[in-house]
C-alpha cells in the first residue's frame, strides 16, 4: 500500500515538471528488477538529480524519462525496501534513448542504503539506424578546432562542406532546433561559437521526417543553458602566421602576436532560483590573414603600358608600398538564453543570436592595388521563443515562434562619389597587376525568415514514440545591385552615377515566398529490432513570374505581363525508414531508406529579375522561379561493434541517386544573342563506404579514426556549367556521361589523439590525408581531356593543441597553445590546367612579358593556390 501511495504522488509531481524541445533533447529508458530473483519492480521512483524529471515504473518494470538536454547526469532509482542506486555519469544525446536497468537490493526501511554505479557511454549505440555523429562541450574543449565548421570536416563522409558527394547548400543547419540556412544561398547564415555549444548532431545519413529542406545531411547545435549554480569563463589569445615559405607569402616572415587576437566569455546561473535562469556568451575575433597585397598603386592611380617599347612606359604609382591584408576577418559574436518556467508543467525559453562579420576574399589581380577589391560585409541575428506544455509523463506539445534575419553587402565604398574613372582598367593588360582602377559593382541584400513551428510528442507505449508537427516558414527576400557607371552630361570628367532602373546592371527585386511542411514518424523500440519509420509533406509557393516562352521574346524592355504566368506552387511526400537490429549485446546492424526534397537556393529562383538580355555573346541569365524541388534517394547499410571494453568500430556503405539539379539551359534570342535560363537538369550519383574507429578516453588516452572511400559523379559539379561551357570561344560540348564532381576525393583519412588528464594537461593531434580533388587537364584555356580526368597532388595536415589547468585564487586557470598546420605542409588546393601542379606552369613560357610593372613568373606564383601556413596561438583562459 504504502509503495502504491508514493507511485502516485509521484506520479503528480512528474506531471508538473518542465520539458524542453523536440529534436533538442534525448531519452532515458530501461528497466527495474529485483536483484535477485530478476523480476520487474512495479512503482519505482527513477529520477535524474538536480532536475524535476522522473518516471515511475509500470507493471513490466519500465521507466521512461522523455525531454533530458543534452548532457552528463546521475539518475537515481529508489523504492521502499529496497536499496536507493545512484547512476552516474549518464550521457544523454539529442534523438538517441539512452538505456539505464536497474537492479535493486532488499533492505530493511530503517537503513536507507544507497549503492552507487559509474555508467560509461555506450559505444554502440543500439537505437541508431542511420549514420550520426555526437560531439559534446567536453570532446570539443579537447581538440584543435577554432569553429564548429572544422568539427563537421573531420566526420567520415564529408568533404570541404559537402555531405556524401552532394552539392554545398545541401545541408540543414540548426540551433536549438530552429533552422538558421539563408534561403538565398542556403547555407548558414551565422554560427555558434564552440565555447557555447553544449552538444553537435552532424547527421551525415539518411535523417528523420522531421527534418526536411536537406538533401546531404543535418546539422543540428544545441546551446548551454545556465545551471542551479553561477559559473562563467573568459579566455583570451594571440598569434600569427609562422612559416618558413617566404618566397609564397608576402611578408610572412614579419611576425606580429596581435595579428590573430581573440577576446571570449560565459556567463550562466539562475536569477531566481528554479524559475529563471540565464546563459550569455560572447566572442570577438580578429585575423589578419595570410596573404597580403602590396600598396603600390592607389584605385586613383593612372599608368601607361601601351608603347611596345618598356622603356617609353608611364607609371603613375601614388601608393606607400605598405603591407595590406587581402583576406583579414573581423567578427563579433553575443548569444543569449533565458530559460523561464512560468509554473511547474510550462515553460517558456527566450534565445537570442546576434554576428556582425567583416572580411575580404584574395583577388590577385588587386595584389599591388588592395583598396581596390571588394570589402564584404554581414550583419545577421535570430530571435527565438520556445513555450513547452508537458502534458503527461509521456506526452509533451512544444510551441516555437523565430525570426532569422541576414544582411550582405559588398562594395569598395559606400559613397558611390569615391569611385575613379573605370577607364583606368583599359591600361591593364593580360597576366599583368592592375595598377589603378576599383571594383564598380555594389550588391545589398537581406533576407527576414519568420518560422513557427508545433510539435507534439507521446510516448503511447514502451514500444512506440509517435512524434508529429507542422512548419510554417515565411521568407522576405529584398536585393539590391548596381554598377557605378560615367554620367554622361559630364563629357570633360568621370562623375560617377547609377545606370537607368530598366538597365541590365541596375537590379532591385521584393519577393516573399513561403513553405509549410508536416510530418509524422514513429520511434519503434522493440527487444531485438528498433525502427523509424515517418512521412514528410512539404508545400512551397514562390511568389514570382516565369515566361511563358522564353524561347520567343522581343527586343523592347520591360516586357509586357501577357508574356508571363505566375509560378506554379509545389509539394512532395517524403517517405523515410530506419532499421537498428542488435546482433548481439555488442553489434547492431542499421539499414535505412529515404527520400529527400530540397527548393534549390532562392538566388536562382529570382536571378535577373526584369529578364534583361545584355547585347553581346552570351552575357546574360535569367532565373526561374518554376524551379521543381531537387531530389536524392539515399539507401544506407553499416555495421556497428563494439570490439572491447574501450574500442568501437562503425562501417557503413551507402548510396545515393540525385536527380533534379540545377544547371542551365541556352535559348536563342532574336537570331543574334544568347541567354541561360535555370532549370532542372543536373543528376548524379555517389556511393561509398565509411569505417570509423572510436577508442574511448580512458587511462589517460583517447583517439578516433574515420577512413572515407567514396565516388561522387554527375553531369556538372557546377550550376552554371553549361552556360560557362557555352561562353569559350569555341563552345565546348556539355558532358554525356557522367564524370568525376569537383569534390570527389576518392580517399580520406582524419584522425585524431588525445593524451593525458583532462583535470590537469592534455595534448591532442588532428590529423587529415586525403587524395587529390579532380580537375580538368587544359592547355593556353583550352582543354586537352575529358573534364575532371585527372587529380590534383594529395593533401594532408596535422594541428596540435595543448593544454595545462591551475588553480590560482580560487579559480580555474588554463594555459594553452594551439598550432594549426604543425609542419607547415604546402597543400595544392587549386592547380594550373596545364601541369597538374600550384608552382609551376607552362604559361610562363608562352606568355610573354606583361604590360605592367611585374614579371611574368611573378604574376603565376599563386599564394591562394595553397592551404595556410602554420598558424601559432598561445592563451589564457579561466573559469569558476
Amino acid at each position: 500500500m504504502l509503495r502504491k501511495l508514493s507511485y502516485w504522488i509521484f506520479l503528480l509531481l512528474i506531471i508538473e515538471s518542465p520539458a524542453l524541445f523536440p529534436g533538442t533533447t534525448g531519452k532515458i529508458a530501461g528497466k527495474v528488477t529485483h536483484a535477485v530473483t530478476g523480476e520487474p519492480l512495479f512503482a519505482v521512483n527513477v529520477i535524474i538529480e538536480g532536475t524535476t524529471l522522473g518516471a515511475a515504473t509500470d507493471m513490466q518494470g519500465n521507466y521512461v524519462i522523455l525531454n533530458v538536454p543534452p548532457g552528463v547526469y546521475t539518475v537515481k532509482a529508489s523504492a521502499v525496501g529496497f536499496k536507493t542506486v545512484r547512476v552516474t555519469n549518464v550521457r544523454v544525446s539529442v534523438d538517441q534513448t539512452t538505456r539505464v536497468d536497474f537492479k535493486l537490493e532488499e533492505t530493511a526501511i530503517e537503513l536507507g542504503e544507497e549503492v552507487v554505479v559509474v555508467a560509461e557511454r555506450p559505444l554502440v549505440q543500439r537505437d541508431l539506424t542511420s549514420t550520426s555523429s555526437k560531439v559534446s562541450a567536453d570532446v570539443i574543449q579537447k581538440l584543435p578546432v577554432e569553429n564548429f565548421t572544422d568539427i563537421i570536416n573531420l566526420q567520415a563522409g564529408v568533404v570541404e562542406g559537402h555531405f556524401r558527394g552532394g552539392r554545398l547548400g545541401e545541408v540543414a543547419y540548426m540551433i536549438d532546433g530552429i533552422p538558421v540556412n539563408d534561403v538565398f544561398s542556403n547555407t548558414y547564415a551565422l554560427q555558434i561559437e564552440n565555447h557555447a555549444i553544449q552538444e553537435m548532431e552532424i547527421v551525415t545519413g539518411t535523417f528523420n521526417a522531421e527534418y526536411g529542406q536537406a538533401m546531404s545531411g543535418v546539422v543540428n547545435i544545441i546551446t548551454k543553458e545556465g545551471g542551479e549554480n553561477f559559473s562563467g569563463s573568459f579566455s583570451t589569445y594571440i598569434g600569427d602566421y609562422v612559416s618558413s615559405h617566404r618566397d609564397l607569402f608576402m611578408n610572412i616572415d614579419r611576425v606580429n602576436p596581435l595579428d590573430i587576437h581573440n577576446f571570449q566569455g560565459t556567463l550562466g546561473g539562475p536569477i531566481l532560483r528554479n524559475k529563471l535562469g540565464f546563459f550569455l556568451s560572447w566572442r570577438y575575433y580578429k585575423n589578419d590573414g595570410w596573404i597580403y597585397g602590396r600598396r603600390i598603386f592607389t584605385p586613383y592611380d593612372s599608368s601607361n603600358f601601351s608603347s611596345d617599347d618598356p622603356s617609353k612606359w608611364y607609371i603613375g604609382a601614388t601608393g606607400d608600398s605598405a603591407f595590406v591584408p587581402m583576406n583579414p576577418e573581423q567578427r563579433l559574436t553575443l548569444q543569449g538564453k533565458f530559460s523561464i518556467k512560468i509554473t511547474p508543467s510550462n515553460k517558456l525559453n527566450v534565445e537570442g543570436l546576434y554576428q556582425r562579420r567583416y572580411y575580404k576574399i584574395y583577388n590577385h589581380n588587386f595584389k599591388y592595388n588592395p583598396d581596390g577589391d571588394y570589402k564584404r560585409y554581414q550583419y545577421a541575428y535570430t530571435l527565438t521563443l520556445s513555450y513547452t506544455h508537458v502534458i503527461s509523463p509521456r506526452a509533451f506539445l512544444t510551441i516555437k515562434g523565430s525570426l532569422l534575419y541576414n544582411d550582405y553587402q559588398q562594395y569598395v565604398w559606400k559613397d558611390i562619389n569615391l569611385y575613379p574613372d573605370p577607364k583606368r582598367l583599359q591600361d591593364a593588360s593580360n597576366n599583368a597587376f592592375l595598377t589603378g582602377w576599383a571594383q564598380m559593382w555594389h550588391f545589398f541584400r537581406n533576407t527576414r525568415t519568420y518560422i513557427t513551428k508545433i510539435d507534439y510528442t507521446n510516448q503511447i507505449s514502451s514500444t512506440h514514440q509517435i512524434k508529429t508537427g507542422i512548419e510554417t516558414r515565411f521568407h522576405r527576400l529584398w536585393l539590391r545591385e548596381y554598377e557605378i557607371v560615367r554620367n554622361e552630361r559630364f563629357k570633360d570628367r568621370f562623375v560617377p552615377t547609377l545606370p537607368p532602373r530598366t538597365a541590365f546592371n541596375n537590379n532591385e527585386y521584393l519577393h516573399k515566398p513561403y513553405e509549410f511542411s508536416a510530418y509524422v514518424q514513429d520511434k519503434m523500440e522493440f527487444e531485438y529490432l528498433v525502427a523509424n519509420v515517418g512521412l514528410r509533406f512539404d508545400y512551397f509557393e514562390p511568389d514570382g513570374k516565369v515566361l511563358i516562352d522564353p524561347d520567343h521574346l522581343p527586343a523592347d524592355r520591360p516586357l509586357p505581363d501577357s508574356l508571363f504566368r505566375r509560378a506554379n506552387p509545389k509539394y512532395q511526400l517524403s517517405p523515410r525508414i530506419g532499421l537498428a537490429y542488435p546482433i548481439t549485446d555488442r553489434g547492431v546492424i542499421h539499414i535505412s531508406y529515404g527520400h529527400f526534397f530540397q527548393i534549390p537556393p532562392f538566388e536562382f529562383l529570382y536571378t535577373n529579375p526584369e529578364f534583361e538580355i545584355e547585347v553581346g555573346r552570351l552575357k546574360s541569365k535569367i532565373g526561374n522561379a518554376d524551379l521543381q524541388p531537387e531530389r536524392t534517394v539515399s539507401y544506407e547499410i553499416g555495421l556497428q561493434q563494439q570490439l572491447s571494453d574501450d574500442i568501437a568500430i562503425d562501417v557503413t556503405g551507402y548510396y545515393k541517386d540525385i536527380r533534379n539539379l540545377l544547371g542551365t539551359q541556352i535559348h536563342q534570342y532574336l537570331n543574334v544573342d544568347k541567354f541561360a535560363r535555370y532549370i532542372n537538369r543536373d543528376y548524379g550519383n555517389v556511393r561509398g563506404i565509411t569505417i570509423s574507429v572510436e577508442k574511448r578516453f580512458r587511462n589517460g588516452v583517447g583517439a578516433t579514426l574515420d577512413y572515407t572511400l567514396q565516388l561522387a559523379r554527375g553531369n556538372a559539379s557546377d550550376p552554371d556549367a553549361e552556360f560557362l561551357n557555352n561562353q569559350a570561344d569555341p563552345p565546348i560540348e556539355g558532358n554525356k556521361q557522367l564524370v568525376p564532381l569537383d569534390w570527389d576525393r576518392r580517399h580520406s583519412l582524419n584522425f585524431t589523439i588525445s593524451l593525458g588528464d583532462p583535470n590537469n594537461f592534455v595534448i591532442s593531434l588532428i590529423g587529415k590525408l586525403g587524395t587529390g580533388l579532380p580537375y580538368t587537364p587544359a592547355f593556353q584555356n583550352q582543354r586537352t581531356a575529358v573534364e575532371n580526368s585527372d587529380n590534383k597532388p594529395s593533401v594532408y595536415t596535422f594541428d596540435a593543441y595543448f593544454y595545462k589547468l591551475f588553480k590560482l585564487f580560487g579559480f580555474n586557470m588554463q594555459f594553452f597553445v594551439k598550432i594549426y598546420n604543425l609542419f607547415d605542409i604546402k597543400n595544392e588546393l587549386e592547380v594550373f590546367g596545364d601541369t597538374g601542379r600550384a608552382g609551376y606552369t607552362l604559361s610562363t613560357i608562352y606568355s610573354g612579358r606583361p604590360r605592367g610593372i611585374n614579371t611574368v613568373e611573378e604574376y603565376f606564383k599563386r599564394p591562394d593556390f595553397y592551404s595556410e601556413p602554420r598558424q601559432i596561438i598561445f592563451g589564457v583562459s579561466f573559469d569558476f
